[in-house]
């Protein structure tokens, strides 16, 4: 059964007509408009109005999620825990901590603390920081500059709590991203897949779900922002198939940043 939002006086006043969107893409009008109806029925919303991108970091804004999967690799080998590369782009988004209480709960039936999680998490921190500092992902700068130029906020959700990235945010990306649009994981109780950081980062920008997009591109991250009831474009930055982030609810997906900056416009 479709689910009905309840909505606001003034909200009703603007969403009179459901046919009422911006075309943002370069893709053809009705493939766009199919997209849109489709997260439309899907959510009970009347209306898809951005005034806001939420963007994921690792593996949108920076080339980091290879060194984060040997990082993690690394780190958990030292200590007994099996880890993959690849399990960290299954785990990506959650807060690492998380991700450690899930391991140890998982490989040895133990419920570890918080405070025990953080003390292992700086295992992981310190191999991550002895790795090459990451760049910005192709297409990225474009991207933004063309949500600036659009009249959207810029808000960053992430379920790091890296500090060398989010300083780096500010040197790379100056003029384009405000630290008071940022969400790391220490803003929030719980991360990834949990709806709560994307509802976080709506709350910072002042906007509701269909007033939002985020770019996404981790499954975790794609089912935190579908369950935030938010416009959700996976870029499929890395090793798993297009089928996982279209499974857990991506209403568009581009083979990469790149290629979602170059179709982005503003009619």
């Amino acid at each position: 059964m479709t689910r009905r939002f309840p909505l606001t006086a003034d909200s009703n006043q603007k969403r009179q007509n459901s046919s009422s969107t911006r075309q943002l893409f370069k893709t053809t009008s009705i493939m766009f408009q199919n997209f849109i109806s489709q997260y439309l029925a899907t959510t009970g919303y009347l209306e898809f109005q951005p005034k806001a991108v939420m963007f994921d970091m690792d593996g949108v804004i920076y080339d980091s999620m290879p060194y984060h999967a040997r990082s993690w690799h690394t780190a958990m080998q030292s200590i007994g825990i099996e880890m993959p590369p690849e399990d960290a782009y299954r785990y990506e988004g959650m807060r690492g901590v998380e991700t450690i209480q899930q391991l140890f709960s998982k490989q040895r039936s133990e419920n570890i603390s918080e405070k025990e999680a953080q003390k292992i998490y700086k295992l992981k921190s310190d191999a991550f920081n002895a790795c090459p500092t990451p760049s910005l992902m192709p297409g990225i700068k474009e991207l933004m500059e063309k949500v600036k130029a659009s009249g959207l906020k810029i808000v960053i959700v992430t379920g790091s709590a890296q500090h060398t990235l989010l300083d780096k945010l500010d040197r790379d990306l100056k003029g384009l991203v405000n630290r008071d649009l940022v969400v790391c994981a220490n803003d929030v109780e719980k991360g990834k897949p949990d709806p709560e950081p994307y509802l976080k980062g709506l709350q910072k920008a002042g906007v509701e779900p269909w007033q939002a997009i985020v770019v996404e591109n981790a499954p975790l991250g794609v089912r935190a922002a579908v369950a935030a009831h938010v416009f959700t474009i996976a870029v499929n930055t890395g090793p798993l198939r297009d089928s996982i982030l279209l499974a857990e609810g991506a209403n568009m997906i581009f083979p990469s940043v790149a290629a979602l900056a170059g179709e982005f416009r503003l009619e």
